[in-house]
Formats: C-alpha cells, structure tokens, sequence
C-alpha cells in the first residue's frame, strides 16, 4: 500500500488513494477520476510546451499509459501526482523532439546528398566529407565512438542509450556531448 505523510492535504491524499487503487488492484474507476482530472491538464501542459493538440494528447494519452502501467512506481513522498504525471509527459516530449530533431537532421543530409549527386564535382566532396568524419570518430575513444554511433545515426534517445548499455542517464548525456565537441573540433580543424 501506498503510505502518505501526514502532512499532505486531503485532495492529495485523494489521489495518492485513487493511485493505490490503480497500483494494487488494476481499479478502473480509480484510474477514470484520475484520468478525467489530468487528462485536460497535461494536453493543455504539452500545447504551452509547443507540441501541436493532435501530438499533445497523443503525449498525454502515452503518459496515462505509464501511469496505469507503472502505478506502483509513484511514491506520495517524492512528489504529487501532478507533478509526476507532468514529469512524465515532460520527458515523452522531450524524447519525441529529439526523435524528430534526428529524423530533421537526416533528411537534410539526404536532401544535400540529391543536390550533390546533380553536381557531379559535388561526389568527390561528399566522399572526401565521409572519408574525413569516419577518420574523426576513429580519432574517439571506442565508447565515445559508440555513444555518437548510438545516438546520431542509429538514432536512439539518451534514455534508450542509458538502458542498452547499462549507464547512468547523466553519465550518457555528458560522455555523448563531450565526444560531440570533440568531434566537431576534429571536424573543424580538417577544413
């Protein structure tokens, strides 16, 4: 069962109540109140964070989801319920705009590769560019050369990184920015 500190109020406890339901027992209707209550809030949180209303409430629908799935992992000391669910529909975004930034960023190296491939002096740049960002990431260490092949080309979330290999996600995120910088060095200084 899920303990709330005395000094919470009553609403709190409401939804720490409604959330042992959900976590102990699957309770439909526990999750229903809890679901009517948020669902509104968090696609009106998702809007302010610029996710268009057909994405917002498709983040929002993904984080009711783990709610109802991960109930029993919500802990009343730590935090409201409000503040979790927002967390939790917080980091799907975040996730979803890395996701497109990648997808972006891989379309235009696509669309430049079709200008290139027009341009027939263009190839041996595009080549010679390849031959030089291979040499640059030979250049990293193997687990840094690892992380930026994890997250740039295979086009993976710090998260999913983090969980494949084992890693704190801080440890992650800081080891793939720093082989970034140093690979944008290298890159900068073969110009």
């Amino acid at each position: 069962m899920i303990s709330v500190p005395p000094s919470q109020s009553h609403e709190l406890k409401q939804w720490v109540a409604e959330m042992d339901g959900v976590a102990r027992r699957q309770d439909r209707d526990c999750f229903m109140r809890i679901y009517d209550h948020f669902m509104p809030r968090l696609c009106r949180y998702l809007s302010g964070l610029g996710a268009p209303p057909v994405v917002a409430e498709d983040l929002a629908q993904e984080a009711m989801l783990k709610l109802w799935n991960g109930a029993e992992l919500y802990d009343p000391a730590r935090s409201g319920l409000g503040t979790w669910l927002y967390r939790v529909a917080r980091n799907l975004h975040i996730d979803r705009v890395r996701r497109e930034h990648i997808w972006v960023h891989a379309q235009d190296v696509v669309d430049q590769a079709a200008e290139h491939d027009v341009q027939q002096d263009s190839l041996a740049e595009l080549h010679a560019e390849q031959v030089r960002l291979r040499q640059c990431l030979g250049e990293l260490s193997a687990a840094q050369a690892r992380l930026i092949r994890m997250s740039y080309f295979e086009a993976k979330t710090h998260t999913e990184i983090a969980k494949e290999l084992g890693m704190p996600l801080g440890t992650v995120k800081s080891h793939i920015r720093r082989a970034f910088l140093q690979l944008q060095s290298s890159m900068g200084e073969q110009r």
